[in-house]
């Protein structure tokens, strides 16, 4: 008996949220005007997401390589930043809280498939990243997964379950360090 058998595989209906044209076109947009737009352009990035159904907070900085793939299926909070080469793969919910940091080359992955199926099932989960978090560079964020207000997640860390609040959390699979702490208070 096979483990998996692609040939049994089936796309689910409106899986992405909108027709195929729709889909195409926003990749079209996003290739030419997106990512050629000069770094500066915040606010014509942030224009092009809502134009395509993303709720984006006032103030949301987005560098010219962030990759969306689905952005009626985005949600970022006030004055959050997304740095170079991050990538939503917003197959299901991706939502991002305000006065957040998703640093450069961080994979926030709100899909995967059913490795336990023999058809290998694809599926969502939606990823919340609460208000006030950090995720330095090159962090990796499975489906499914809520990062609790105030949480830093240090560099090259894998999420895999949910992070409480006010946390340093590191590592593969990312684990909490410490309380984080305030020197301003």
């Amino acid at each position: 008996m096979k483990v998996q058998d692609l040939s049994l595989y089936r796309f689910p209906k409106n899986f992405r949220g909108r027709n195929v044209f729709v889909v195409q076109t926003w990749w079209f947009v996003q290739a030419l005007f997106f990512n050629l737009s000069p770094q500066f352009m915040y606010g014509w990035r942030r224009f092009l997401l809502r134009l395509f159904g993303a709720r984006i907070g006032a103030g949301v900085i987005l560098r010219p390589s962030v990759k969306v793939t689905y952005p009626w299926k985005v949600k970022i909070g006030e004055r959050s930043w997304l740095g170079d080469d991050v990538v939503l793969y917003s197959l299901g919910e991706i939502e991002i809280g305000a006065d957040t940091v998703i640093s450069q080359k961080c994979y926030l992955s709100a899909g995967s498939h059913k490795y336990n199926k023999t058809a290998f099932p694809i599926y969502s989960e939606k990823i919340r990243i609460e208000d006030e978090c950090w995720l330095a560079t090159d962090v990796f964020v499975a489906c499914g997964i809520t990062v609790g207000k105030g949480t830093v997640v240090g560099a090259r860390s894998s999420i895999f379950s949910n992070l409480p609040a006010g946390k340093v959390c590191y590592g593969s699979p990312a684990k909490v360090i410490r309380d984080r702490s305030n020197d301003d208070l």
